[in-house]
């Protein structure tokens, strides 16, 4: 489904659009930008939107993974002997 609008371009716009689509393709040109800027300057504000969060998270997270980090060698080693020894068995 579409819908008709009538919007007002500057006129060194419509002369770029003139050069780049012929009249009955217009629609179809603009259609095709206008979605191609909103995704990509969409992925630019997310990407900004979730480096800013991991720059303002970056000490908690540290503090979580350094909280963590001997549990998950010990797990590690437990599971490397466990291994091991099942290796040994055969």
């Amino acid at each position: 489904m579409s819908k008709r609008l009538n919007i007002i371009l500057p006129d060194e716009t419509v002369s770029v659009l003139n050069r780049v689509s012929s009249k009955g393709t217009r629609s179809t040109f603009i259609s095709q930008a206008v979605l191609y800027y909103i995704e990509k300057h969409g992925r630019q504000n997310l990407r900004r939107q979730l480096e800013a969060g991991y720059r303002s998270n970056t000490e908690r997270d540290l503090a979580i993974a350094a909280e963590w980090f001997p549990l998950e060698q010990e797990a590690a080693r437990k599971t490397e002997t466990s291994r091991n020894s099942k290796i040994k068995r055969k």
